[in-house]
């Protein structure tokens, strides 16, 4: 047990850990409440797979220009920013809610913004744990850090169905808002020396070339985030049609969706566990393939499930594999580049992992529509499987 949480010896990184962790549950409790929000004022599988396209967009077109600032700026002064931001789109997301002037529209607007927030916050973050810990913890670091997010990806949307229930659904805005507070209070008491690695003065433009330069030079950089771009397109299809399966599939409503994806959650918790006792080098390959395999087969069951306990059981184990798959991919990537890239392999690996979901947000939404969700998630599952063993071969 003392081996699984080793990273949290180092204060800069305990500090940041347990302000994620309260942030990121308030991340969950709005990710719920939105897509049910989102179905409730429109009644469609396609906007609500929209909502996740135009969120994600901003980082698909802008995180590999987070990545370069994230490189030649101080990451804690940046991070700072990015919170603070993030407090304000979700306490206006809440407003509107209690004011009664939700809409679509506004929603997607929001939506929209906090995706370009993203765009530069998540790369960082990435980035940004290594400069917290000595370099000989990452695997671990990274595996405690999947482990709060799948820990707040549990607790997050079982608080959003009891407060959406009990207090109405603008309180969980509210509660998200509130929760990012934690992060900036924990980075304000970090000390250290977070400048920036990268001191060149050349055009963004170059520095974004010069990142892709080195993922494009080297097989196994290249299969790893090939790998991790068809997952993302293909294998978080569950995510977008969740509120469909809650509400018509399986008949269990909000308090029932909270659970489904708290399962993920867990299932993703035990795979941290696993990877930050396990995962040294010679297991990481492995975890990538096997992790991306499960997932697929767990989401091609799920699409065919019509029990609400088999179906909790199957994203136990999609949860293991996406797990399993991104710390895997996240600590090779993060191991085999320079200090002075990281920021912009961290940034490809968040416009794969992040930026390309509104490809099978949108997939999956007319899929949806048109054939029923079922249909949808049985596609995409397929596309996952079939596709992801083209790269194993390279990494």
């Amino acid at each position: 047990m003392k081996k699984i949480f080793s990273s949290l010896k180092y204060a800069n990184f305990r500090l940041f850990w347990f302000g994620q962790l309260v942030s990121l549950t308030g991340t969950w409790v709005q990710m719920v409440a939105q897509g049910w929000l989102v179905l409730e004022l429109t009644n469609s599988a396609f906007l609500l797979a929209m909502i996740n396209v135009i969120s994600a967009a901003p980082i698909m077109l802008f995180s590999l220009v987070g990545g370069v600032v994230a490189d030649r700026v101080n990451k804690k002064k940046i991070l700072i920013v990015t919170q603070s931001l993030s407090v304000v789109l979700a306490f206006c997301l809440g407003a509107l809610v209690s004011l009664k002037l939700a809409a679509f529209w506004n929603i997607a607007v929001i939506a929209g913004l906090l995706g370009l927030v993203n765009a530069f916050d998540v790369p960082t973050r990435q980035a940004f744990v290594v400069e917290t810990i000595d370099k000989s913890s990452l695997n671990n670091a990274i595996a405690l850090n999947s482990l709060l997010f799948n820990s707040a990806r549990i607790i997050g949307p079982v608080i959003a169905g009891f407060l959406a229930g009990w207090l109405g659904i603008a309180s969980c805005f509210y509660i998200n808002s509130i929760s990012f507070l934690a992060v900036i209070v924990a980075l304000v008491f970090m000390t250290g020396d977070f400048s920036p690695k990268d001191l060149s003065k050349r055009p963004m433009v170059e520095g974004v070339i010069e990142g892709a330069r080195y993922i494009l030079s080297h097989r196994n950089i290249r299969a790893l985030v090939a790998v991790t771009a068809v997952s993302s397109i293909f294998g978080m299809a569950n995510v977008v049609l969740m509120p469909i399966f809650a509400r018509d599939i399986l008949g269990v409503g909000i308090k029932g969706l909270g659970f489904l994806m708290s399962s993920v959650g867990i299932g993703a918790i035990f795979g941290g566990l696993i990877l930050a006792r396990f995962g040294h080098e010679g297991n990481r390959k492995i975890f990538v393939k096997s992790g991306t395999i499960i997932l697929a087969l767990s989401l091609i069951l799920f699409a065919m499930s019509t029990s609400y306990v088999f179906s909790l059981c199957l994203l136990l184990a999609a949860g293991w594999g996406i797990i399993t798959q991104a710390v895997s991919v996240n600590t090779l990537l993060q191991m085999e580049t320079p200090d002075n890239l990281r920021g912009r392999a961290m940034s490809f690996y968040t416009l794969v992992f992040l930026g390309m979901t509104p490809f099978g947000s949108f997939i999956a939404g007319l899929l949806a529509h048109w054939f029923g969700a079922p249909i949808a998630l049985l596609f995409s599952g397929s596309a996952c499987l079939l596709l992801t063993p083209l790269f194993f071969k390279d990494i």
